[in-house]
């Protein structure tokens, strides 16, 4: 069977987010979600509600599983045999580091990474940058799934 993770803090999960996963569920069996846990960091969204997001998204991915990790991603892959992880490269700036991240995957592990150009339309693509624009009022209806962005805009009117 073959299977592949594509990890993130998907705070929140976009529309370039979900095209990297989608692209993936075509190329392998199962494709195992890795939702980070960053303690030091205070995210928008919560782990569950990150996953639960992102499992309404994917519903229709039948072969896409959702959870979530702490600590190093190649301990993630080691624990439910993953050989591969997924990354989308937005710019040269992303394959810079992510170059770095994948050389010491390899060099830890053996897991190797496998880098998808992203689509066109999501190059600019953040979840930083949807939730500065719709911290402002800015439409991000184009850049985020419908559910996301129900959530983000009830999470930003409760602030």
């Amino acid at each position: 069977m073959r299977r592949a993770v594509c990890p993130g803090s998907f705070d929140p999960v976009t529309n370039g987010h979900l095209d990297i996963i989608a692209r993936a569920s075509r190329l392998y069996d199962v494709v195992h979600v890795a939702v980070m846990i960053n303690k030091s960091k205070q995210g928008l969204f919560g782990v569950d509600e990150r996953i639960a997001l992102i499992e309404e998204v994917t519903a229709d991915l039948d072969n896409v599983v959702v959870e979530s990790f702490h600590g190093l991603l190649v301990d993630f892959c080691k624990q439910r045999d993953i050989p591969a992880i997924v990354k989308g490269l937005r710019a040269v700036s992303d394959f810079d580091y992510e170059l770095q991240m994948a050389q010491m995957n390899i060099g830890l592990s053996g897991v190797e990474t496998l880098f998808v150009p992203t689509n066109p339309a999501y190059s600019f693509l953040s979840s930083s940058l949807v939730k500065e624009v719709a911290q402002w009022g800015g439409d991000i209806s184009h850049l985020v799934p419908g559910p996301v962005l129900e959530a983000l805009n009830s999470r930003l009117r409760q602030r």
